[in-house]
């Protein structure tokens, strides 16, 4: 990943620039827009750091430039002025995030690396578009995939908040944009968050943000996420992993529209969207205690996204659109499939569904020789003949993984009472006396 950081002040630059080699990125640095703009105009970056306040050339004149010369390169802004209207400034004109000086280092890191990953299903989707859009809209070869595109069309005008659920790699967050990009508000910002990539400490500062001195390290004030999305869309990925406490405060937010900023004494109207995520089963959760029953019916107004087993029939579409992915990033190809080949693909059950695929059509970009991808250069695990794969040895590892976390999970939602937490697991108080020990549960 190669990131530009763009800001007058030296020693930011070098800050920076030393906490993202800390964090194996390559970047380079720009004093100010014009000297950014030869850098973008000879070579090509992940994602854009930019100061909003500089000489010459500030970083909104930098971005309005960047979308006029049709870069679409992700842009984190930062600034010291704090201020609401500079931020919905900033992402109105085309930054994709926006940071407050002074920042936590950690949360630098997390949110470029989401930008860079949002982009990358970004790109995905708008290259399946461009091979299977007709009449303006994403249409998918199978059943499951027309059921999604009917979903779609139905809750992209309203405001209804919707729950997309679906396994690893589905593409729920792009499902998400779709929903966002053919929705009225598509004019506005559309701020995701994944929950469980934020410290859950962080978290309520995150969404709702805070005023300066509210807590130790509060040196400026913080919008949140909230705030940001204005009347766009909050996306809430992995909503599964938020903790119970931070749950209730969400809940309320949804039920009276308005948030108040942590140490501030003002309540603050909201008008955005909410879509959330989650690869969990929430109604387990729910049962075990973990996931608040209210907020979930809240949430759960619609469910989409298959796992790619289901929906086969999209293969052919998917591959051309990852090929040609791969092409306008790299350069390479472009690259077919053949027939052996798909029929192989059309075989595997995909675990890690369209992630999965794609790494396995990376890793046959390698393999093949010339631009044809053959049936040998295709390195999917081996399977039974029911499509299931074959079993490893980390098999029981994650067996008793899963078993040790939903034990803990069932006495948390008890308040830690052994008796209460067996009745819920369906097992004797013994049972799970032994597996206590087993686990090293305390």
């Amino acid at each position: 990943m190669k990131i530009l950081i763009v800001d007058d002040e030296e020693n930011i630059r070098q800050s920076i620039q030393r906490l993202f080699a800390l964090e194996g990125l390559d970047s380079v640095t720009a004093a100010d827009g014009q000297a950014a703009q030869g850098y973008l105009t000879s070579d090509s970056f992940d994602a854009l750091v930019v100061d909003l306040k500089m000489p010459r050339m500030n970083g909104q004149e930098l971005i309005e430039w960047m979308r006029a010369e049709g870069l679409r390169t992700p842009v984190l802004m930062i600034s010291a002025f704090g201020e609401i209207d500079d931020a919905v400034r900033a992402l109105k004109t085309g930054a994709d995030d926006y940071l407050i000086k002074p920042f936590n280092p950690t949360e630098l890191i997390h949110r470029v690396r989401s930008l860079i990953s949002a982009r990358k299903s970004e790109d995905l989707l708008e290259t399946v578009a461009r091979t299977a859009r007709t009449k303006g809209r994403l249409v998918g070869l199978s059943a499951p995939m027309r059921n999604i595109q009917a979903l779609i069309d139905k809750v992209a005008p309203t405001s209804t908040m919707v729950l997309i659920t679906g396994e690893s790699g589905t593409g729920k967050e792009v499902v998400a944009r779709e929903i966002h990009l053919r929705s009225p508000r598509c004019q506005e910002p559309f701020v995701p968050v994944n929950i469980g990539g934020v410290h859950a400490e962080l978290m309520e500062s995150e969404l709702f943000g805070h005023e300066r001195g509210s807590f130790t390290g509060a040196e400026a004030r913080k919008i949140g996420l909230f705030e940001l999305a204005g009347r766009g869309t909050l996306f809430l990925d992995e909503i599964g992993e938020m903790p119970l406490g931070l749950q209730v405060k969400l809940l309320r937010v949804l039920q009276d529209r308005k948030i108040r900023r942590l140490g501030g004494n003002r309540d603050i109207p909201i008008d955005a969207r909410i879509i959330s995520a989650t690869n969990r089963d929430l109604e387990a959760l729910v049962a075990l205690g973990a996931f608040r029953e209210d907020l979930y019916y809240r949430l759960n107004v619609v469910r989409i996204v298959p796992p790619l087993r289901d929906r086969k029939e999209d293969l052919g579409a998917l591959t051309e659109a990852i090929l040609e992915k791969f092409r306008n990033r790299s350069g390479g190809g472009p690259w077919t499939v053949s027939e052996q080949a798909l029929n192989l693909l059309s075989q595997y059950s995909f675990p890690g569904n369209i992630r999965e695929l794609e790494n396995i059509l990376e890793r046959g970009t390698i393999y093949c020789e010339g631009n044809r991808i053959e049936a040998k250069d295709i390195d999917v695990p081996k399977q039974r003949a029911s499509g299931v794969p074959v079993p490893s040895s980390e098999a029981p590892m994650i067996l008793d993984t899963v078993e040790a976390q939903t034990i803990v999970a069932a006495l948390k939602a008890v308040g830690g009472n052994r008796t209460k937490a067996a009745v819920t697991l369906g097992i004797s108080r013994r049972t799970l006396l032994y597996k206590l020990k087993r686990y090293g549960i305390h």
